[in-house]
């Protein structure tokens, strides 16, 4: 009998976190729910995979910035699962402001969630998948942090700039064992880009060439590729999913 896949899944209770969580379940993996603090979103995904895949799944509540919560959280998985086949760092927090107004504090933040709990996921995890010579570690970065640049959002363009910076380091760290790429997304239709500007969000849908923001089911299913044996030899890769912005 061939053993389940197990996927963690980070921020997993809504966005591209959810719908992530619900393509692996569609494609039999074991999912592994990460939230903070949505527990009624992070249990409804639940029911949603159980109701339409028929798929067994697991609801997990850490702070990931946090260290010592991180940690329990991973011993805890790897007591009780015994492997975890894929890590998906899509947990992220943008806290957009005027520059003059961006505080150390906010900045920090920004950088302890979104690239230090990456870090600390996939250094204890990428140890383990090495171990057990297999593995796939994906990052979900943006295209902030390559060159679409918003002085507002100084502290998340940092943020996501450094995790592909991670996402090189990590893929040479742990070949020839574990792939580690990362996907780049532009606009996405999630909670986070709900309360744009709508003379801002016109201007940015013209710098498009599919004219729209993609839905984060579209995000789910690049992950899902970089997850699955199809993507067996692309490794420290960078995936732009920007609808050809």
């Amino acid at each position: 009998m061939k053993e389940e896949k197990i996927a963690l899944i980070t921020g997993a209770s809504r966005g591209i976190g959810r719908a992530t969580a619900l393509e692996f379940a569609k494609r039999g993996y074991y999912v592994i729910i990460h939230y903070k603090s949505n527990e009624q979103s992070a249990k409804s995904v639940k029911q949603e995979i159980i109701n339409q895949y028929h798929q067994d799944c697991m609801v997990y509540q850490a702070d990931l910035e946090k260290e010592m919560e991180v940690k329990r959280m991973i011993s805890y998985l790897y007591q009780r699962l015994g492997h975890i086949d894929v890590l998906v760092n899509n947990a992220a927090i943008a806290l957009d402001t005027l520059f003059e107004d961006k505080t150390t504090e906010n900045f920090r933040k920004t950088l302890e969630v979104n690239l230090v709990a990456p870090f600390l996921l996939a250094k204890e995890m990428g140890q383990r998948m090495y171990q057990q010579q297999s593995g796939k570690i994906i990052n979900v970065s943006s295209t902030n942090g390559i060159d679409t640049f918003y002085p507002m959002s100084t502290d998340y363009d940092a943020s996501k700039a450094g995790l592909i910076s991670l996402t090189h380091n990590l893929a040479k760290q742990f070949a020839p064992y574990v792939n580690v790429n990362a996907v780049a997304p532009g606009w996405v239709k999630t909670d986070m880009n709900r309360e744009l500007d709508h003379e801002f969000t016109f201007e940015e849908l013209k710098k498009i060439f599919l004219g729209r923001f993609a839905e984060p089911e579209e995000i789910a299913k690049v992950i899902a590729f970089l997850a699955s044996d199809d993507a067996s030899y692309i490794d420290g890769e960078i995936i732009r999913v920007d609808g050809g912005y």
